[in-house]
């Protein structure tokens, strides 16, 4: 399974009273794939805003964005959660919406052991022949997969990526010592152009929604050997990069598509939009 190099962890769009907004849904997978060239496209990750998305919707989007994307772009399906039976459950709920992945992020705020997310992951994998990236995000689940249990991890067959926002130190280890089936994506935008120097092969992102384009150039500098023009244009997306996440994500990001042409609405509580001077701070980055 080739996710290519750029996949974008896509936003939720909603309404005005908060449902989601099934036309611009569409519009939006349209616009990540033909203006800001995703080669992949998450769903109900926490970007979309996963924790507040019930089944029925998670279930909908699934099957409206591979519809949507019509082999155009890959769909990997965010499944994963603190409770592996119920992990289990989306991702046969996900497959059978057609999806050609799954994203699991490691179990938050229960902080397993090391043997524990092993087990949480390799009872997944054995539940579903769908390829499976890992989702490693210490600043939101307060638990990291070290690296050691990473590549335990891939050498069960369909567990074939990882999305690591962990140190660079970490991604080397990975990169270097992983099986040739086994690809790393930085899940840290800034990081995009230091992860590649490293070894990993792709990023996981959400200014992608707003410079895609900009960033799939720069990854092509890099892969072509032109080093140079790809630090500039890292230079050049390095303000987008932090200024998409001063605030709760994806409230930025959603802000910042409106200001593009493609509002998106707004976002579910617990999560609070812009206020007038943070988005006043946006407008000047994007």
């Amino acid at each position: 399974m080739d996710f290519g190099r750029l996949i974008t962890a896509m936003v939720t769009p909603f309404d005005a009273d908060g449902a989601i907004d099934w036309e611009t849904a569409g519009r939006l997978v349209d616009y990540l794939i033909e203006v800001q060239q995703s080669d992949s496209i998450v769903v109900s990750g926490t970007t979309g805003e996963s924790p507040t998305l019930t089944e029925a919707e998670k279930e909908r989007l699934f099957r409206f964005v591979v519809e949507r994307a019509g082999g155009r772009a890959r769909v990997i399906a965010g499944t994963g959660s603190n409770d592996t039976a119920h992990t289990v459950h989306l991702t046969k709920l996900a497959a059978s919406c057609g999806v050609d992945a799954i994203l699991l992020v490691t179990p938050y705020y229960n902080k397993p052991s090391q043997e524990g997310l092993y087990q949480h992951f390799a009872a997944v994998a054995k539940s579903t022949e769908l390829p499976i990236m890992l989702y490693n995000v210490p600043s939101r689940t307060g638990i990291s997969m070290t690296a050691a249990t990473t590549l335990r991890l891939a050498e069960i067959p369909n567990v074939v990526a990882t999305k690591d926002c962990a140190p660079l130190e970490q991604l080397t280890e990975i990169a270097s010592q992983a099986p040739d089936h086994f690809r790393v994506y930085s899940g840290d935008d800034s990081a995009t152009l230091p992860a590649l120097a490293v070894g990993a092969y792709g990023i996981v992102s959400v200014s992608s929604h707003i410079i895609g384009s900009k960033m799939k150039t720069m990854i092509d500098a890099y892969l072509n050997g032109n080093v140079r023009e790809a630090a500039r244009l890292h230079a050049e997306c390095l303000p987008v990069f932090k200024g998409l996440f001063d605030y709760p994500s994806p409230a930025p990001v959603k802000y910042a598509l409106a200001l593009s042409g493609l509002p998106v609405g707004g976002v579910r509580l617990p999560l609070v939009a812009l206020t007038d001077a943070e988005g006043e701070y946006l407008r000047q980055l994007v």
